[in-house]
């Protein structure tokens, strides 16, 4: 179980254990779904309408993406900005479960509360969330660039862009965006976890039952909780990559038309005026793929490897006592 446990068989999980587990699940779900990522936030800084029946931007459904991203940038573009975006996985998954394992240990031990209920987990998971979002805001804004980069690049490299967008933006420009996130992070993570408690919890197997099928329930406890959570939060995801990208409107101009933003506000508005309520849920439905995989995926490798990394303990434990 995600969150501290006080029957669970291994013991509570070092922070160590948290980190290295969270760090694995973390890079081996953005390996798997980052061309769902790379859709998302090409459709997301679209100006133009994306629909297949009104044609009028560069893309206007995800096959056609696809396509035109494959025929024009080849098979490589799918993971464009993948160096900062396993960088961001590696650091936000370490980030985030040592937090939350560390949250719902002390309200448990601190307060009167259960930390296996589904309220204690929304607030842990939102204040974890927001932890590692201020930890690994820069290279969330580099993983946005690279991924919005068309054909010729802006930057060659992570090296470069890190010192471009210092010496021409300065430090300000790798936080960019972090209002809207943090704003947003709070209660998307939050109802994943409840999400995935609730779920777990209605699946969970009779007691008396040999509990068969875990891992297997663990992706699809996090599928459902990624769907819900990421529709519910998804136009503040948009706001932050519309303004993750200002100042990079050279790079953007052969995809269409460009804006600049001045505030969360200002970017909020302008998008309703100009592109309507559906334009603050452009790219929803690759965003829907990717956060059934993706938070699916990152319960299912943090507990798998958890698991891994407790038993192991145990065993070295065990001859130890020996």
């Amino acid at each position: 179980m995600v969150g501290y446990d006080p029957r669970a068989n291994h013991g509570s999980p070092t922070p160590e254990e948290a980190a290295l587990a969270g760090s694995a699940g973390g890079m081996v779900t953005r390996a798997l779904i980052s061309p769902f990522d790379v859709i998302k936030i090409r459709f997301q800084l679209q100006i133009e309408r994306v629909s297949s029946q009104r044609r009028e931007g560069k893309y206007w459904g995800i096959f056609q993406a696809s396509r035109s991203i494959y025929s024009e940038e080849g098979l490589t573009a799918f993971w464009k900005g993948h160096i900062p975006a396993q960088l961001l996985s590696i650091c936000f998954g370490a980030v985030q479960f040592v937090t939350f394992e560390f949250l719902t240990k002390m309200v448990h031990k601190s307060t009167p509360y259960d930390s296996r209920t589904p309220g204690v987990h929304f607030v842990c998971g939102g204040l974890a969330a927001c932890s590692a979002t201020v930890a690994c805001q820069p290279l969330d804004t580099l993983r946005t660039r690279f991924a919005a980069q068309g054909e010729p690049k802006v930057y060659s490299n992570l090296r470069y862009a890190v010192s471009t967008m210092w010496r021409s933006e300065g430090p300000v420009a790798f936080y960019r965006g972090l209002s809207p996130t943090l704003v947003a992070v709070f209660p998307y993570a939050g109802l994943q976890f409840f999400f995935y408690n609730v779920f777990k919890q209605l699946l969970a197997p009779p007691s008396k039952s040999k509990d068969s099928g875990g891992n297997v329930r663990s992706l699809i406890c996090g599928s459902g909780a990624g769907m819900i959570s990421k529709t519910l939060t998804y136009p503040f995801d948009l706001f932050k990559k519309r303004l993750q990208v200002a100042g990079f409107e050279k790079a953007r101009a052969h995809f269409g038309q460009v804006r600049t933003y001045t505030s969360l506000i200002d970017c909020a508005v302008q998008i309703v005026e100009e592109e309507g309520i559906r334009g603050c849920f452009k790219g929803l439905s690759p965003s829907l793929l990717k956060a059934a995989l993706s938070t699916g995926f990152t319960f299912f490798w943090y507990e798998f490897f958890l698991n891994v990394l407790c038993n192991i303990r145990e065993k070295r434990e065990g001859q130890m006592e020996r």
